[in-house]
């Protein structure tokens, strides 16, 4: 028996952007692309013939903008979307009003060498439209693949880190959180319901550069708690939630009886950069069971490892439940890994994290 193709619209006032990205989902022998539209009017007529599994538009774009066109897609028949946007810093700040209006996960492309970029960049596209047609739409709220190298080419480096040299003779206690596709609605849940003295947060969202910062902003902007993006050499203190920048990697250090994240470059690990499991694997070495791990919605692999490394550090480990994810790929992957202590639902995660600091 066949398996149903992924069936794609793809939205773009680039004719250039429309062919390329096209092509490169044609190619793939488990999609179909339905049509490639000039603006969101083209598409929503598309769409009365045939409606898509999954959307790939720009927002910037004539007729109606794509903050538009998503809220109304949303609206009538809530539909995963994959955001193709610009570098800059207008197009990250509306993208990430894409992504509070429901948008799963972003594209980012330059102003110039667009044609060469997307081709680079088609198994992005490809990997994307794939996670986003796995999603759990329901728990959505309205508001050629790169070699996987492992986080110890992040963490082999670092002097003092091995696996013995962890300084768990300490009171104070740090909440990890790592999340992907969904997480960015995910973590406005979890986050807007802790308390202004909650205890210190890390947290890797998967995202572009440029995106991270905004995104830290929105949030600070509705929780109790401060959350910005983190610098390199940030303390870790109750009441402060630190993200890690897009385009690098953020690791867990002790400086005597405090907590201080590392901002870093290096290579993309599990094909992301700000990997999961370089921070949660830099968690287990410096706090050991004195920190509480937390992997939620997102595609793939990343974070299972680290994940586990610290709950056989002694450390609290805490997997999103099936039912609430909005894709269960991360979560999935720890708990068969054995690492995970509880599996909750999105909405028991916050009182998890207050349980915790108390």
């Amino acid at each position: 028996m066949a398996v149903a193709k992924i069936k794609v619209i793809v939205v773009d006032d680039s004719a250039v952007v429309r062919q390329v990205n096209r092509e490169t989902l044609a190619r793939e022998s488990d999609i179909e692309v339905l049509a490639a539209c000039p603006d969101p009017v083209a598409a929503l007529e598309k769409m009365r013939v045939q409606w898509p599994d999954v959307i790939v538009t720009d927002i910037e774009m004539p007729r109606m903008d794509g903050i538009a066109f998503l809220k109304k897609v949303m609206a009538e028949r809530p539909t995963p979307v994959v955001v193709c946007s610009s570098l800059t810093e207008e197009g990250a700040a509306t993208t990430m009003e894409a992504l509070a209006a429901g948008a799963l996960s972003i594209i980012t492309k330059p102003k110039l060498g667009v044609k060469q970029f997307l081709q680079d960049a088609g198994d992005d596209l490809v990997t994307a439209v794939r996670a986003a047609a796995r999603a759990n739409m329901g728990r959505v709220r309205m508001t050629v693949p790169r070699p996987k190298l492992g986080a110890e080419a992040m963490l082999a480096a670092r002097p003092g880190a091995g696996a013995g040299s962890a300084l768990h003779n300490t009171t104070d206690k740090v909440v990890a959180i790592g999340t992907s596709t969904g997480g960015t609605q995910a973590l406005e849940a979890v986050l807007t319901r802790l308390p202004r003295t909650s205890t210190g947060i890390v947290v890797v969202q998967h995202m572009p550069e440029k995106f991270t910062a905004l995104f830290a902003q929105r949030l600070n902007g509705l929780c109790a708690m401060e959350v910005r993006e983190a610098r390199d050499g940030d303390r870790v203190l109750p009441g402060r939630v630190l993200i890690a920048p897009g385009g690098r990697h953020m690791l867990l250090q002790r400086s005597g009886a405090q907590y201080l994240v590392q901002v870093r470059d290096g290579p993309m690990i599990n094909r992301h950069k700000p990997s999961v499991d370089v921070l949660f694997r830099s968690v287990a070495q410096v706090a050991g069971r004195n920190a509480l791990g937390i992997i939620m919605t997102g595609m793939g692999d990343d974070g299972a490892r680290g994940l586990k490394e610290m709950h056989q550090a002694g450390a609290l480990t805490v997997a999103e439940d099936e039912s609430s994810c909005v894709v269960f790929g991360m979560p999935k992957v720890a708990i068969e890994m054995g690492g995970v202590s509880k599996v909750l639902p999105l909405d028991r995660i916050a009182q998890e994290i207050i349980t915790y600091g108390r």
